[in-house]
């Protein structure tokens, strides 16, 4: 996801994605341990998301 499609985005629905871009990391964590994740590309575009997200909340605070 660009961080254009995040900065789009109100506090709420901001908060509210990147908890579930967190559950998914956590769920992708767990099958890249377990085997079972075949697109381990995944875990990096997630992190990222996270950052971005994280990122964008911050410029928020600021103002």
């Amino acid at each position: 996801m660009k961080a254009s499609a995040f900065r789009e985005m109100t506090r709420e629905e901001l908060l509210q994605k990147l908890k579930e871009l967190q559950e998914a990391q956590f769920n992708l964590n767990f099958q890249h341990a377990t085997g079972q994740l075949e697109n381990t590309a995944q875990l990096g575009k997630t992190r990222k998301d996270i950052a971005r997200a994280l990122t964008v909340l911050r410029d928020m605070d600021r103002g």
